[in-house]
């Protein structure tokens, strides 16, 4: 399979910014790029070239993906910390930017700050891709899509239920959803629900799909007719301070086998990892032969190096 120019030099910030065609395009190139691995056959299409990493938050899954996938590439990963790099002792995001600019071919950034990854974009000149910010998390979201179409053949006419807080995962799915034309329903408490304004972007990109974006309060409606139940943590990377206040508040947003009996009864179940074992979800659920979860955390090796190659 020949990589197409057509994405090459671009960002990867938020799954907002590509069409359709776009992401299945990606969707694509990361089936074939698994296929590949899976035979043992070599797939260089970065021979030669360095994606930098900077990592302000800690991670298992996006670091492994990225760095075995960039070698799987054929090229080079170089791990960046915050003890690493001056970004880290107050050198601004642009100074940073404008030297990292000129060494690498790409950088991946992991971080708290959306607007950090939007300034390494703006002054680099090379592709940029979001690893996870506050907002949002779409390398993730292409390793979920990945990973539906895979056991279920198709994205669209799909419905998907997130149960738990509307955060960046939360607000990725949104995008995706809408882009590739499945619904996609969050429950979520009062107060906790998506952010209104992604909320309302990701609506304008369903226009053009079809899908259909709500947000309800009550798990046991979202779950009806479900084809996909996903879930994540209660309290975010970041937010540990408030993970016993949110135990409170969230406390009956679990996916239990309960709950994925008013499923489809084929109905899948995803989780992005970490997962709180007898908090947002059981491990009768997460062990079941409905748990897709460690399948969809294998293809982030998939989908990252389908961004990176794509991209780069």
């Amino acid at each position: 399979m020949e990589i197409k120019d057509t994405l090459r030099g671009r960002s990867f910030i938020s799954l907002h910014d590509f069409n359709a065609e776009d992401i299945q395009y990606i969707l694509e190139v990361g089936a074939h790029l698994k296929t590949l691995q899976k035979k043992r056959i070599p797939h260089p299409y970065l021979a030669g070239k360095t994606l930098g990493m900077i990592f302000q938050k800690s991670s298992t899954r996006t670091r492994v993906a990225f760095e075995v996938g960039m070698y799987q590439l054929g090229g080079h990963a170089l791990f960046l910390s915050p003890r690493d790099i001056q970004l880290g002792r107050g050198e601004t995001v642009k100074d940073t930017a404008l030297v990292l600019g000129r060494m690498l071919d790409g950088i991946m950034i992991r971080t708290f700050d959306h607007e950090e990854v939007i300034q390494l974009a703006q002054w680099s000149g090379i592709p940029v891709i979001n690893g996870l910010t506050d907002l949002l998390h779409p390398t993730q979201v292409i390793g979920d899509l990945m990973t539906i179409k895979e056991h279920k053949g198709t994205l669209k006419g799909l419905k998907l239920a997130f149960i738990g807080d509307g955060n960046n995962v939360a607000h990725s799915l949104l995008f995706g959803g809408a882009k590739v034309g499945m619904d996609v329903v969050i429950a979520a408490p009062d107060g906790f629900g998506p952010d209104a304004k992604i909320l309302e972007l990701a609506r304008q990109d369903a226009q053009a799909s079809g899908a259909v974006l709500s947000v309800v309060k009550d798990p046991e409606e979202a779950v009806q007719g479900a084809d996909v139940l996903y879930t994540d943590v209660w309290a975010s990377m970041g937010q540990e301070e408030n993970a016993e206040e949110k135990e409170q508040q969230f406390r009956n947003y679990q996916i239990n086998q309960q709950l994925l009996k008013q499923a489809k009864p084929d109905a899948i179940v995803l989780h992005c990892l970490p997962a709180k074992r007898g908090k947002e979800i059981t491990d009768e659920v997460m062990d079941g032969p409905q748990s897709k979860v460690f399948d969809e955390a294998e293809n982030r090796l998939h989908a990252h190096k389908a961004i990176m190659a794509v991209l780069m």
